[in-house]
């Protein structure tokens, strides 16, 4: 092989240094192994593991065409000092190959950005779920008979809510009591009642509206739910809105608030208020189990509803 070749090999080979290959392949030449037939073809006979440990100080490519000497210095454009390029006694000029990369791909040396196609899923692999397109069925069944906090030990019926799957309003409460733990339903008990006649109040019907809870099983005597077991169960209720995607949520209650509002000031002190939420709006008020044990506070949840009534005539 003549030496303008010979260099121009040795120039790419340094460009595709530059990109990360330091490695080409070749056969590599070994001795048959005992029990190997007379007439095996070489690479029949030669191991994966030979392969595997073919030397990266000389590209087996350089060495085949320059009998095992060391690659050529890189080509530059330009003229080269005496003894640059092997063979050679004076001064030469070095032809550098024009790079064959695309203009819309860059050199990695200039940092700049590479366009990778959009990631593509196996038939061995699932896309991630698309939130927003999943139903209320699905996130029922996906729940199960669900154990995943301390609170399935003492309930008798998992509470998931009931309502009008796509509903414009949205009511989210505490927890299940002892009704809602018997029947399976939210706010069937005293202050359900309270609540079904302040949504009768705002011209709707409980089949028009969603109503669940933060916590889908019954507290023990109650209690509010821990933080543990809001944890737990609340991606269940994010989930139910998403697919509800209600315009307005009615947080009844401080626990409420704080889950869906992240908010944490007393209830007395935000009520009345739209919060954004997502594409949605938010409105706190007080539980209508606090109406029951101060009768005199209903005119609070008169006014709350009033403002929910006007909020959906408005818009």
């Amino acid at each position: 092989m003549d030496d303008r070749l010979q260099r121009e090999l040795a120039a790419w080979l340094e460009f595709y240094r530059e990109l990360g290959f330091e490695d080409f392949y070749r056969r590599v030449p070994v001795a048959a192994e005992p029990g190997t037939p007379a007439n095996a073809r070489p690479h029949e006979a030669a191991p994966l593991a030979a392969v595997a440990k073919m030397p990266t100080e000389v590209p087996p490519v350089v060495a085949a065409v320059s009998g095992g000497r060391p690659a050529p210095a890189p080509a530059v454009p330009g003229r080269q000092p005496a003894g640059g390029v092997p063979g050679h006694s004076g001064d030469v000029t070095v032809h550098t190959p024009a790079k064959p990369w695309s203009s819309t791909v860059a050199s990695p040396r200039l940092m700049a950005p590479i366009n990778l196609p959009p990631r593509s899923f196996s038939l061995f692999e699932a896309p991630p779920p698309v939130r927003g397109s999943e139903t209320l069925e699905q996130i029922r069944e996906d729940l199960g008979d669900c154990h995943r906090c301390r609170l399935a030990a003492g309930r008798k019926t998992i509470v998931f809510g009931q309502g009008n799957p796509h509903a414009e309003l949205v009511f989210v409460g505490e927890g299940p009591g002892a009704d809602e733990d018997e029947q399976g339903l939210p706010f069937v008990g005293r202050a359900g009642k309270l609540l079904n006649r302040m949504i009768e109040f705002i011209g709707l019907k409980r089949e028009d509206v969603y109503i669940c809870n933060v916590v889908k099983c019954r507290p023990p005597l109650n209690r509010t739910p821990e933080h543990d077991e809001i944890e737990a169960c609340s991606p269940f209720l994010y989930r139910q809105i998403e697919a509800i995607k209600p315009r307005l949520l009615c947080c009844l209650g401080a626990p409420a608030v704080r889950t869906v509002l992240g908010i944490k000031e007393g209830i007395t002190k935000i009520r009345g208020r739209f919060y954004d939420f997502g594409g949605a709006k938010a409105l706190a008020t007080v539980h209508p189990a606090y109406i029951l044990r101060n009768p005199r506070e209903e005119k609070i949840l008169r006014e709350d509803f009033e403002k929910i009534r006007d909020f959906l005539k408005k818009t």
